[in-house]
């Protein structure tokens, strides 16, 4: 099967029968190499530098005008036809489709997990990484700490609804693990460790979003998916 898109020029596809992943180890870019790793689909992982700036190549652009990652390329897509896909979120859903799994096809239990990936999506990532910006990196150095503060109380937050979602439940749908689990990981894990913020945040007081994001790591697919572009 031959590959017809921009992005091979720069970044050449050695198995182009597979999905082709195009990704860093962010906590963004590690959903996609967990998921594809847990499915067991075909794939082939191409490291974009975003560091060297490689995520706003042309050729990368014109696989995801937004410059950002994670990014796939399917070339056995929908009805069999090439399938390019950007956006953490909508390729976790993707694949759970593509391979029936991580996700309920009961309709009530398929929008509830829907829900839950839009919710990191949407509170989790960006207040996460803001918190990591004026906590470790460039905006430590600002005198003003509101900035700081306010992203620290957001997330401590959004780990307390977390942890309350976790009480009752094994993970964070139920008994079954899911993509709304594989959205989170790799954010929860960058908070403690990466961004060193568990004291700013008392994570030690969320017991059930330990316990959690131990049995997620301890996952051999998720192992595996954190480094599927770490090199």
């Amino acid at each position: 099967m031959s590959v017809d898109h921009p992005i091979f020029a720069r970044w050449p596809a050695q198995h182009p029968d597979r999905i082709q992943l195009f990704s860093a180890p962010t906590p963004n870019g590690v959903k996609a190499g967990i998921m594809l790793e847990e499915t067991g689909l075909a794939y082939e992982p191409h490291r974009i530098d975003i560091m060297a700036n490689e995520s706003h190549d042309p050729a990368f652009l014109a696989l995801n005008p937004n410059g950002k990652i994670p990014a796939i390329y399917d070339p056995a897509g929908p009805n069999g036809k090439p399938l390019a896909l950007f956006e953490s979120g909508a390729i976790l859903l993707y694949l759970a489709d593509k391979s029936g799994q991580f996700i309920s096809a009961d309709p009530n239990m398929r929008y509830e997990t829907i829900q839950w990936v839009m919710w990191q999506m949407g509170g989790v990532g960006p207040m996460f990484g803001q918190l990591g910006f004026f906590h470790k990196f460039a905006g430590r150095e600002y005198e003003d700490k509101r900035p700081r503060d306010r992203y620290a109380a957001e997330s401590t937050r959004l780990l307390a609804v977390l942890d309350d979602r976790l009480s009752s439940r094994e993970w964070v749908m139920g008994a079954d693990y899911s993509i709304a689990d594989i959205s989170l990981l790799g954010w929860v894990r960058n908070l403690i460790g990466f961004y060193e913020a568990r004291d700013i945040v008392g994570f030690d007081r969320f017991a059930h979003v330990q316990r959690w994001l131990e049995a997620g790591l301890a996952r051999p697919a998720v192992q595996r998916g954190l480094e599927v572009t770490a090199t």
